[in-house]
């Protein structure tokens, strides 16, 4: 442990930000465990914290190898893994899965450990190194719109279509991040608003096209169609997780109810994951909410100092591709547990209880920490040998 800590690089800061935030995890997965114990009838509060604590060991393991990889080696990985990412998409789609009770056509279980895997995250996190890697590469070319379609946005749509069926809401989140990373790339905007059109297009024929055929898709378009338009319209009656959540944080106060002593976690579907935020405000109030909120500011001020000192075009949108969806993903969570925007199922990472966010999460903060180590500086005579370097130069 010792030599661990002693060969720890990068931005220090951002290393305790990830830590806090995962300490402080322990209590309300902990806490939120009930509903699982009780509701659906899986294991015990001790035996979800251990597994969380066991998640969250092999995310810091995560980071800490990762962090150890020079970052300009992610560029050629990117390119290698897109192949992997569509056929683990495409077994994920025809096999399904049930986990925790739910659906869950969106996971694969991962082999004697038991774990569920999402790997739409491991897709998304993919993408987002694919994208900074073409704009880096044709920082100095004259983009055409045809050239990118095929070297840019047929892999992403790829992927993304294959997302859409079972998970809307991060198939969204992708595209809105490719789109800002694009855009701050200096992608132009006139091709952004091609792309943007075709997509709107594009979520429209598939609406049409499962509403007419609904055997196809079962209950997944019109579960997106009424979680909006509950959202929307102020007089439809409220969902039942939106409205336990919002009893959870109206319940909270100043200083909350206490550690554990939530209610609203034992009728709160979830409440270990996608609507810990609420359990969180309920038991520590709006001081504890207030931290947790500052938390992840922080670590996006880090993110944007880091982009903003990293030494190449790639390792700056690097930084942003995979840093930003973190934050993005944690204002999401937070937002739909009070009721600020429709119901989408995502975690509120390094905090939620969850191999997949978890890790995915940690996977980025060590290439975030890969750049800030400079891992550019490397021996040429050991770099000369190094056949990761040939084959980066190869695909790069």
């Amino acid at each position: 442990m010792k030599n661990i800590l002693k060969n720890i690089e990068g931005d220090r800061t951002i290393w305790a930000i990830v830590s806090v935030l995962a300490i402080l995890s322990f209590l309300p997965v902990y806490s939120a465990s009930t509903n699982l114990v009780y509701v659906v009838n899986n294991g015990t509060p001790t035996f979800h914290l251990f597994k969380h604590a066991f998640l969250l060991l092999c995310g810091f393991l995560i980071i800490y190898g990762v962090h150890k990889i020079p970052y300009r080696y992610f560029s050629g990985g990117s390119v290698l893994m897109i192949p992997l990412v569509i056929l683990l998409l495409i077994y994920t789609l025809t096999q399904g899965t049930t986990i925790g009770g739910s659906n869950a056509s969106r996971w694969i279980q991962i082999p004697f450990i038991g774990v569920g895997f999402q790997t739409s995250t491991l897709a998304g996190l993919v993408i987002m190194i694919y994208v900074a890697r073409y704009l880096a590469r044709n920082k100095d070319n004259e983009v055409t719109f045809k050239e990118s379609i095929l070297h840019l946005w047929m892999p992403i749509a790829f992927i993304l279509v294959l997302i859409l069926p079972a998970n809307f809401s991060t198939t969204a989140i992708i595209f809105v991040m490719v789109l800002l990373v694009v855009f701050i790339g200096g992608y132009p905007i006139k091709y952004i608003s091609y792309v943007l059109g075709i997509g709107v297009v594009f979520l429209t024929l598939f609406v049409l096209t499962a509403k007419a055929f609904p055997d196809a898709m079962p209950n997944r378009v019109d579960t997106w169609i009424s979680r909006i338009e509950n959202f929307s319209d102020k007089n439809a009656e409220e969902g039942y997780q939106v409205e336990k959540a919002k009893i959870a944080i109206a319940s909270g106060g100043l200083q909350g109810r206490g550690p554990g002593k939530s209610i609203q976690k034992n009728f709160l579907p979830q409440s270990s994951s996608d609507f810990i935020f609420a359990i969180i405000v309920e038991e520590y109030g709006l001081v504890g909410a207030s931290v947790v909120i500052l938390l992840y500011f922080m670590l996006l001020f880090r993110i944007v100092m880091a982009a903003k000192k990293a030494t190449s075009v790639f390792a700056t949108l690097l930084i942003i591709g995979v840093g930003l969806p973190i934050i993005f993903q944690a204002l999401i969570n937070m937002a739909v547990a009070v009721n600020l925007f429709p119901v989408t199922g995502q975690t509120l990472p390094l905090i939620s209880s969850g191999g997949t966010s978890i890790w995915m999460t940690c996977f980025a903060i060590g290439i975030i920490l890969s750049v800030t180590a400079n891992k550019e500086k490397a021996d040429s005579s050991e770099n000369e040998d190094n056949p990761l370097d040939i084959l980066h130069e190869a695909i790069g």
